[in-house]
């Protein structure tokens, strides 16, 4: 397949490139789009072949369900049984980094929510994602434009490195500003709700909107054997670079002291805050930020970690985040990144 590579810097500007990959999605082919969080690979979400489609260009277990992109909140009706809850919601958070899960209806197709009941629902803020999905007229399906289990692009440079070739077109929008996917939670009735998937909406900011809001267990930990995934991103290994993973917790200046004694010691590449760069060896060497500035960490992650699994290192070391605040939206992505590999270091 030939994959239209196009540019779009103003998309009021052009409405006639929009419209023709708009077009492409109405046919029921795939077109890769930027997000205020990643680039999402999107098909028609009312299309049982294009959902197929998707699962087959990205490498990704059909149980994993999608979510669908909607150009303005109210759209949702449509699509799924929405309440009080999602309207809440809809109201504090959208357009933005947030997907409501609902009861589906029936023009949305099983095989676009992993054979489950509900549909995963999310309006995007991106003026090239908004304007593409009015002007297709359809729910737009799309999970992370990635090859499946690999960190989620940022850029259309990822998407091409990994999808070129197996859609149709991939708008580039440059880079995402907020860097990991959308925060997602189930709406289980009035004022109740579960987040399944921290993102750019924290856990304290649905606590100033929802009443009751409970963080399901594998937000933080495995999910149980045979148990579904009932969002994206809930699978044991995800996000992950081919280079294992190793997350690191202790004392910063132990876990400082314990780079530089495995930088000496075998080829390693290492995450680093800003704080470390004078204390560390250059070479391998990927700043994410400051150490308390998790917005720029977050914005980062993907892309550093991408970069690191090129350099053909051993390992890959990365700093263990907080969880609390953005901070459990990193924690959720980089302990997947590693298979849950932490090492505790302790000053001997």
């Amino acid at each position: 397949m030939n994959t239209q590579i196009i540019s779009i810097s103003d998309p009021a500007k052009q409405t006639a490139e929009l419209a023709r990959a708009a077009e492409i999605l109405r046919a029921g082919g795939l077109v890769a789009f930027p997000t205020e969080t990643v680039y999402g690979l999107g098909g028609n979400g009312t299309d049982d072949g294009a959902a197929k489609k998707i699962y087959a260009a990205k490498g990704r277990p059909s149980d994993n369900p999608l979510i669908i992109h909607i150009a303005a909140p109210e759209d949702a009706d449509r699509y799924a049984v929405v309440n009080n809850t999602y309207r809440r919601l809809a109201s504090a958070f959208m357009p933005g980094p947030l997907t409501v899960i609902l009861p589906r209806r029936e023009i949305i197709p099983r095989s676009v929510t992993g054979g489950l009941d509900t549909v995963a629902v999310r309006c995007p803020s991106h003026p090239v994602a908004h304007a593409l999905i009015a002007l297709a007229g359809i729910p737009i399906a799309a999970p992370s434009a990635n090859l499946s289990g690999k960190p989620s692009p940022t850029c259309a440079a990822h998407v091409i490195a990994d999808l070129s070739g197996r859609v149709d077109m991939i708008l580039d929008g440059g880079d995402c500003e907020i860097g990991l996917e959308s925060t997602i939670v189930k709406v289980e009735g009035d004022d109740e709700i579960t987040l399944l998937r921290p993102g750019g909406i924290t856990y304290d900011a649905l606590c100033m909107v929802i009443p009751n809001v409970h963080i399901a267990p594998a937000v933080t930990h495995a999910l149980a054997e045979n148990e579904r995934p009932l969002s994206p991103g809930m699978k044991y290994r995800h996000y992950a670079p081919s280079t294992p993973v190793v997350l690191l917790a202790g004392d910063s200046a132990d876990v400082t002291a314990f780079l530089a004694a495995e930088q000496a010691a075998k080829k390693c590449a290492i995450l680093c805050y800003n704080e470390e760069l004078s204390l560390l060896r250059p070479e391998r060497l990927f700043p994410v930020g400051a150490r308390d500035d998790l917005a720029a960490q977050a914005q980062s992650l993907f892309r550093l970690l991408r970069q690191a699994d090129g350099e053909g290192a051993d390992v890959i070391y990365a700093h263990l985040p907080p969880q609390t605040g953005l901070g459990l939206a990193l924690y959720n992505r980089m302990i997947r990144a590693a298979a849950h590999t932490v090492k505790e270091i302790r000053h001997h």
